[in-house]
């Protein structure tokens, strides 16, 4: 089974759509019809800082992943964010997340970042286990301020 990893297209909406819902669902989220209409255009825009890949086995989309770019106060070139990562529940176990990470660790190196990481739950285990075969939990924790 060959994963095949590229940019998001428009054609890709449909299917996008329904890995997103998957994705807000697992994570107990609800947006409104415009929020996510207003990601997937900022998604496909080329004057907006996300970017979108999808995975492909045999032509059919079977994961997604979001991600942008900042800058560093504390390094020379900025970083890289993944920020979304979502697989077809299907597919879980056969290497789309691992190929969809890879894929952005691509984008990020080709683009100079001096470092790519993202954020999961403490409860999500079964992510959890592939992001430790990447690369150690940061010693640092999140804080919010809703706005």
């Amino acid at each position: 089974m060959s994963i095949y990893v590229r940019s998001l297209e428009p054609e890709d909406k449909a299917r996008w759509a329904v890995l997103w819902q998957g994705y807000l669902t697992f994570y107990e989220t609800e947006l409104s019809d415009e929020q996510t209409e207003l990601t997937w255009q900022r998604l496909l825009s080329p004057n907006y800082n996300s970017y979108a890949l999808v995975a492909e086995i045999e032509d059919e989309i079977v994961g997604i992943t979001h991600y942008s770019f900042q800058t560093s106060t504390w390094a020379e070139t900025g970083y890289c964010y993944l920020e979304d990562l979502f697989t077809d529940p299907a597919y879980r176990g056969k290497g789309v997340g691992r190929s969809l990470i890879e894929s952005v660790r691509e984008v990020a190196v080709a683009n100079k970042c001096s470092r790519l990481y993202w954020n999961t739950d403490e409860t999500n285990t079964t992510a959890r286990a592939l992001y430790d075969r990447f690369t150690a939990v940061s010693p640092k924790r999140q804080y919010r301020i809703k706005l």
